[in-house]
């Protein structure tokens, strides 16, 4: 039986570790239908991951929360061999098997058919960094957050789920102000649509329960002080689509921007979402994200780079959407 190659997260002197070994598809669970890995993409989770955070809750594990490929085999009628899918979420690295492999076997309601106008590679670019800022843009247009007055602020912004909020806002026709820790971004930010610019460090400040309103809306994967600053900056009647915690879990707010604005505060997960949601979240990064853009926000990387890369994705210091070619 051939083998192939596969990110293991491992437990090693009572740690949990990512090394590369060679399966065989005897080594993958037995779900309906086979994939063929195409791409896969670093997220802020996988960083965790690959550095033996204990983000996997079973072990061993293939790391990787994205897949990008095509259908080898499908024991169910959904699917069939050629086509062209992704699966974001659902476990992966945790519970279930990842896409940090040249084959994994996935069940049939995890897969998304992929948009026409995608190629494997540009899904991998989106990922679930992507996706999420898919979720979080319908997210305030459901809620009403209006377009043409105040700014809509993207928290975070240099990074996979800031980058693709950015642009699908501008798309939609928000002004965006982003925030980053970073100068040297606002040309790459500006380029994607920002029009305005607050630094990390202001928004990490603690600040009082109701402030200033600044924003119409938000997309926040910050988490912690970042997250209270926003809601109480937020113009009343707007929202804050929260998604992430890189700046921690805790949130060190009060009630008031809530009971005397009327803030919504909108969580989003990327993880468990209905295929109903998944499919109106890639349908609108089909139809509104640049491919030129997204190319331009996007490094592709081979899967033996992992290593060096994860604690980059942590710090803070990589830009955009990293592609991992699992063949390499």
């Amino acid at each position: 039986m051939p083998t192939f190659r596969a990110v293991m997260i491992e437990e090693v002197d009572g740690k949990q570790a990512a090394r590369e070994r060679d399966l065989t598809l005897a080594d993958l669970h037995d779900h309906d239908v086979l994939v063929e890995v195409g791409f896969s993409s670093l997220n802020y989770k996988d960083g965790l991951a690959v550095l033996g955070k204990k983000i996997a809750r079973r072990l061993p594990m293939i790391a990787g929360i994205d897949i990008a490929g095509t259908v080898v085999e499908s024991r169910s009628p959904q699917w069939s061999a050629g086509d062209k899918v992704v699966v974001n979420g659902w476990g992966m690295s945790e519970t279930e098997q990842g896409g940090y492999t040249r084959y994994q076997r996935v069940k049939p309601e995890w897969l998304v058919r992929l948009p026409e106008a995608l190629s494997l590679e540009q899904a991998a670019a989106i990922g679930t960094a992507g996706y999420t800022a898919a979720l979080c843009v319908d997210a305030l247009e459901d809620w009403g957050v209006e377009k043409g007055g105040r700014e809509v602020l993207v928290t975070g912004a240099a990074g996979g789920v800031g980058s693709v909020a950015i642009a699908l806002l501008a798309k939609a026709g928000y002004r965006v102000t982003a925030s980053t820790g970073r100068a040297e971004t606002h040309a790459y930010l500006s380029s994607l649509g920002a029009t305005a610019f607050v630094t990390r460090a202001e928004l990490q400040e603690k600040g009082p329960p109701l402030a200033k309103e600044r924003w119409a809306g938000a997309v926040d994967s910050v988490g912690s002080t970042t997250l209270a600053t926003v809601l109480s900056q937020t113009a009343y009647g707007g929202a804050v689509a929260a998604c992430g915690l890189a700046g921690g879990v805790d949130l060190p707010a009060t009630v008031l921007p809530h009971i005397l604005r009327g803030i919504a505060l909108l969580g989003v997960d990327s993880v468990m979402a209905p295929l109903a949601r998944r499919n109106r979240a890639w349908q609108r990064l089909a139809r509104d994200l640049d491919p030129a853009l997204l190319a331009s926000i996007t490094t592709v990387e081979p899967m033996s780079r992992l290593p060096e890369l994860a604690p980059q994705i942590l710090a803070g210091q990589t830009r955009g959407r990293i592609v991992i070619d699992v063949t390499r």
